[in-house]
C-alpha cells in the first residue's frame, strides 16, 4: 500500500501551491484596489478644491455682474424718466427685465430637460457583472 508522502507530485520541492498563488492574486488585488481607491480619493479632492476655487471666483464675477446690471438698470429708468416721468420709466425697466428672465428661465428649462445623466457610465456599469461570469455559450 503506498503511503500518501511516497506519491509523487507534480510539482518540485519549493515551488507554492495553487492555493498560495490564489493567496498571492487575492493579496495583490486587494492592494491594487486599495491603491486605486486612495489614487481616486486624492483626485477627486484635488478636483473639488479646484472646482471650489472656480466656483468661487464665478460667484464673485456673478455679484459684480448683478451690480453693474443693477446699476444700467437704474441709468435706464432715471433717464428714461427725465423723458416720460420716474413712474413708467421704472414700469419698462422692470417689464424688460421680466421678459429677459422668462427668456432665460424657458430656455434653462429646456436645456435641464435635455440632460441624459451618464448614458455612457451607466452602461459600462452594467456591463461589469457579464465581464465577472463565464460566457454560457462558450462553456458549453
Amino acid at each position: 500500500m503506498s503511503h500518501p508522502a511516497d506519491l509523487p507530485t507534480s510539482q518540485p520541492p519549493g515551488s507554492p501551491s495553487i492555493g498560495e498563488l490564489f493567496a498571492d492574486v487575492s493579496r495583490d488585488l486587494s492592494e491594487l484596489i486599495r491603491q486605486e481607491l486612495a489614487l481616486a480619493k486624492a483626485e477627486a479632492t484635488q478636483s473639488a478644491t479646484r472646482a471650489g476655487a472656480g466656483a468661487g471666483m464665478l460667484a464673485g464675477a456673478a455679484l459684480a455682474g448683478f451690480f453693474l446690471l443693477m446699476f444700467v438698470s437704474m441709468a435706464a429708468w432715471w433717464t428714461l424718466g427725465e423723458a416720460i416721468g420716474r413712474g413708467w420709466s421704472a414700469l419698462i425697466v422692470a417689464l424688460v427685465w421680466g421678459v429677459i428672465g422668462a427668456v432665460l428661465a424657458s430656455q434653462g428649462r429646456a436645456r435641464l430637460k435635455a440632460v441624459k445623466g451618464l448614458p455612457q457610465t451607466t452602461e459600462t456599469v452594467k456591463r461589469i457583472p457579464n465581464a465577472l461570469t463565464p460566457d454560457q455559450e462558450n462553456a458549453r
